[in-house]
């Protein structure tokens, strides 16, 4: 079988898993590492394909990262080996034999999708022919000029008749205590000639320039209707390409049920995302229950450079995307004997919540890692559930600011509205002052400094956040080191914003200080916890108006 690929390490003693891999949330199986780790060999020195991961020249624009990833399967001789592949294409649009083949290959010679691509790119070639046609150019710049001269003759024109018209109040003010009573009323009519003789020429002027710009509209009109034209016969085709090529692409489970990609996102409002069933995950389970190969681990890494919105580092372990693979991947691996998911199992239970200060209207708490702040979906127990059954008679909202569910450290919470509403105001304020302590992969080139990346949700692959100097919100971080421990960087942060995952994305951003947080399972390696505790708060008391501050050491 071509693409099954025999271990080149000894595995005979590795105890294979019980169960496959939950692929959303893993700590990948020794197999998987090994295969990987021989693919990443491969990698190195192949000549099989043309790529830029970035390596020589991480500057270059073209360079750009991918995503790999290994099966391990068993054959029906009852052997080991595992599968590969790469998530969407490689630059050269090669299919090295080292890889298994796409789901669908829509670039085969002569398929519906090349021919409807040459269509579609023969539209763009004419759209592209009139808008840089000279006459079409030409025009629009005399359009806009024209636009602009009139324009600008308008306004004078009513600056001219509100001066007029002042005047003509001015004027109709002094008549009124030095002519006769049927002067006045001639004087008036005569006025009121002239501000309609104003408003006729402005109406004529009006008229003179609607016709003039008609003439030149009628002629830009002639490319425009063409334009849109061909802008919906490439829309149209467009879409029944794209349902053609969703139809096509057919996903396998392990009883070899097909399932089409429309069936699977099957929602009225919801479309497959681009690039559906490209990525690995997906690629290598459908060759495995084709040819009958039984799953065994999976696991998939990133290779090269980190992208400039994600946080991917070079040969870091990475969980299937949300979007894009959970549909599909739900199909693949139904009856499939998985690892637990350990993203819903409530790792709270026998935790603890320490009460550092308490008074009539506000608890200050030490909220342990891998403790909610407020209830989740899947998880109920969290800070606020165990203070609302400890303070039933509270009587506005608990919860002031909240921390990350994997963050330890100062939560406070009010008993009152008032309080609430007081407390509130200085977070939005910015009044309060929070100071984190969090231990860093790796060390830093410099001793301090500030990170101004903007953040938003990463909607493919919830709750991650991505940084988006376009869409993003603003957010700010200053930092310093405390000490260096062997290869690791002990830091405080002082969040200046308080966006989602700020400190995790501006630690472990490859424009930030480029290297995660100790634990950070979402931005850099799964470890022990995630070594981010919020250390230090100080506000003002919402009753005493005194300041109050408190500090609690980490654990790590």
């Amino acid at each position: 079988m071509t693409h099954f690929l025999h271990f080149k390490t000894d595995i005979s003693t590795i105890q294979l898993p019980e169960k496959f891999t939950f692929p959303f949330y893993y700590e990948p199986h020794l197999l998987a590492k090994i295969a990987s780790k021989e693919l990443q060999e491969y990698l190195e020195n192949q000549t099989d394909f043309q790529h830029d991961f970035g390596f020589q020249n991480q500057d270059n624009a073209g360079a750009i990262g991918k995503m790999f990833g290994v099966l391990v399967v068993k054959n029906n001789k009852n052997e080991l080996g595992y599968l590969a592949a790469f998530s969407g294409k490689l630059a050269d649009n090669s299919l090295p034999t080292q890889f298994v083949p796409p789901v669908f290959n829509m670039r085969t010679e002569g398929s519906f999708y090349i021919k409807g691509e040459a269509e579609i790119d023969a539209i763009n070639r004419q759209i592209s022919v009139l808008k840089n046609d000279e006459m079409y150019i030409s025009l629009k710049k005399s359009f806009k000029k024209l636009i602009k001269i009139i324009e600008e003759d308008l306004a004078e024109q009513r600056k001219k008749m509100k001066i007029s018209k002042t005047e003509r109040k001015l004027r109709k003010k002094i008549s009124e205590t030095s002519l006769s009573v049927e002067d006045i009323q001639n004087f008036s009519k005569k006025l009121e000639q002239e501000s309609y003789n104003d408003q006729f020429f402005y109406k004529e002027l009006q008229e003179y320039y609607d016709l003039k710009t008609h003439k030149i509209q009628s002629e830009l009109n002639v490319f425009e209707h063409k334009i849109i034209a061909l802008k919906k016969e490439r829309k149209e085709k467009s879409i029944i390409l794209q349902q053609q090529l969703f139809s096509n692409y057919t996903f396998l489970n392990q009883q070899k049920e097909p399932k089409s990609l429309l069936e699977i996102f099957n929602f009225p409002t919801v479309k497959p995302p681009a690039g559906s069933g490209e990525c690995a995950a997906p690629k290598l389970l459908q060759y495995a229950f084709a040819n009958n190969l039984q799953p065994i681990c999976l696991a998939e890494f990133w290779w090269g450079i980190s992208p400039n919105s994600e946080i991917r580092k070079h040969k870091n372990f990475y969980p299937a995307c949300q979007s894009r693979c959970k549909p599909i991947l739900s199909h693949m691996l139904q009856k499939v004997k998985m690892d637990e998911n350990l993203l819903v199992e409530n790792l709270s239970e026998k935790k603890q919540i320490t009460i550092i200060y308490e008074d009539d209207v506000l608890v200050v708490v030490n909220k342990p890692a891998e403790f909610l702040s407020v209830p989740g979906k899947e998880i109920s127990d969290s800070v606020y559930t165990r203070m609302k059954e400890k303070y039933p008679e509270a009587t506005g909202p608990l919860i002031v600011h909240r921390l990350d569910m994997s963050t330890s450290g100062i939560l406070v919470l009010t008993k009152t509205k008032k309080a609430n509403k007081i407390l509130q105001s200085q977070f939005i304020k910015r009044t309060v002052k929070k100071r984190y302590v969090a231990l860093l992969e790796g060390n830093l080139t410099e001793t301090k400094g500030t990170i101004k990346l903007p953040i938003r949700l990463d909607l493919d692959d919830r709750p991650k956040q991505l940084v988006d100097f376009e869409n993003g919100k603003k957010a700010e971080t200053y930092w310093e080191i405390i000490r260096v421990e062997k290869d690791k960087t002990r830091v405080y942060f002082y969040p200046i914003t308080g966006r989602t995952h700020q400190l995790r994305v501006h630690a472990a951003h490859k424009n930030g200080l480029n290297a995660p947080i100790v634990g950070d399972d979402l931005y850099g390696k799964k470890a022990t916890r995630l070594c981010l505790h919020a250390e230090f708060i100080e506000f003002v008391h919402p009753s005493t108006n005194e300041k109050m501050s408190f500090t609690i050491a980490p654990d790590f």
